[in-house]
């Protein structure tokens, strides 16, 4: 895990459900294999209605028509509450982060997407102690300090507080949760 996180911003609303994040049509691709892999992160985000894609103005699509449409130039995304509600699927988080996505900033995120984030390894999920989606604009550029638990925002100048990660760090610090159940003995290795 980055304890030092800088990337541009993609801001999303309330209640960004997993098929939202990545629809269920792509669900047949393997992410234990790198091909298919890929293909997560060029259909992550793509059941976000356009209007709400890419806030506060909408329309804005999370791989631009210029870039190789597999990786987004978006590397952590804001959400607002509820983050990553609906089914279980595990293949959320995997498409986030097959897009680039490093880290997920929300008001408070549906626990089993959480989970999912913080067991895989995939990505950071942090919980702001205040709304950020209307303070923050897709686009803007951000810097995540996870140690000092703030968020700047670089193109405004302002800096919020985020809530300390708490019990999952070292599983984050890790790579996920088997990575870290051999780290500490509870699997052989």
């Amino acid at each position: 895990m980055q304890n030092h996180i800088e990337g541009v911003a993609y801001v999303l609303g309330d209640n960004i459900d997993t098929d939202q994040i990545i629809p269920a049509q792509y669900l047949t691709y393997n992410p234990s294999i790198a091909a298919e892999y890929k293909m997560f992160g060029k259909y992550a985000l793509s059941g976000v209605p356009e209007a709400a894609a890419g806030l506060p103005k909408g329309h804005v699509p999370f791989h631009p028509p210029t870039g190789d449409g597999f990786v987004s130039p978006y590397k952590i995304v804001i959400g607002g509450k509820n983050f990553g509600c609906g089914s279980s699927r595990e293949h959320a988080p995997i498409a986030l982060a097959a897009a680039g996505v490093v880290a997920v900033v929300a008001e408070f995120y549906a626990r089993i997407f959480y989970r999912n984030s913080v067991n895989g390894g995939y990505l950071v999920p942090l919980e702001a102690k205040e709304r950020l989606i209307d303070r923050i604009c897709t686009g803007d550029k951000l810097v995540i300090d996870i140690a000092a638990g703030t968020l700047k925002n670089e193109t405004s100048g302002e800096t919020f507080s985020l809530l300390p990660l708490g019990e999952v760090a070292p599983i984050l610090e890790a790579g996920g949760l088997f990575p870290y159940a051999k780290k500490v003995g509870m699997l052989a290795s």
